[in-house]
């Protein structure tokens, strides 16, 4: 469920009178980034302590922030590898306490039906999450561009943050885990998806 072009070409068009002003005020992407990663903390613990609309809010605007910094480095001029990789650092940090932040609200939270099983599939979305990452990392180390998949940074900052928000966790907490679920699912299926793809284009000779 990659986000069409047409879509994201859009989503640029409304933030560059965002991006133009961060730039005239002199915020440097860094910046951008360091507040994201605080944002998306904050959101975890939001949704620990059973703030889960905030958690949700919260997750979405330090999804606004991530692509903010990107636009003002290119914008401005000022992309730098250590950006790049600061950058790629603390997008995996908030990969990982949103979903501890939800199994926490999961475990801690009474009348909340499977509490275990939501935490377990916490933990297995965590893990496949990072590796949707490293895989398309290790393949860009190894010169191969592996952007393939269907659940991205992007689409799993959206599956959390928009139902949270409009429908907070849901009945016992079934809407919440039920969305856990469906990420850790679909992330799976692009760490699938990126091996076979890394897989065929070597095979072909593209390494």
């Amino acid at each position: 469920m990659q986000l069409t072009a047409a879509v994201q070409q859009g989503y640029k068009a409304t933030t560059r009178p965002l991006t133009d002003w961060l730039i005239r005020a002199g915020v440097t992407p860094n910046v951008i980034t360091s507040v994201a990663a605080l944002v998306v903390m904050l959101s975890a613990v939001a949704f620990a302590i059973g703030w889960i609309r905030t958690g949700g809010g919260l997750l979405l605007l330090s999804g606004l922030l991530d692509t903010l910094d990107g636009d003002v480095a290119r914008a401005a001029g000022k992309t730098t590898r250590f950006g790049a990789f600061y950058d790629s650092t603390l997008d995996r940090l908030g990969d990982g306490v949103s979903f501890i932040g939800i199994a926490t609200f999961l475990l801690t939270t009474p009348g909340i039906r499977f509490p275990l099983v939501g935490a377990i599939v916490c933990m297995v979305a965590v893990l496949v999450s990072l590796l949707v990452s490293y895989a398309r990392a290790r393949a860009e180390g190894l010169g191969l561009d592996c952007k393939v998949g269907l659940v991205q940074r992007a689409e799993r900052i959206l599956l959390i943050g928009i139902p949270s928000l409009f429908v907070g966790a849901g009945p016992d907490g079934l809407v919440l885990q039920a969305i856990v679920g469906l990420l850790a699912l679909g992330s799976t299926i692009t760490v699938v998806q990126r091996f076979l793809y890394v897989r065929r284009i070597t095979d072909n000779g593209a390494n």
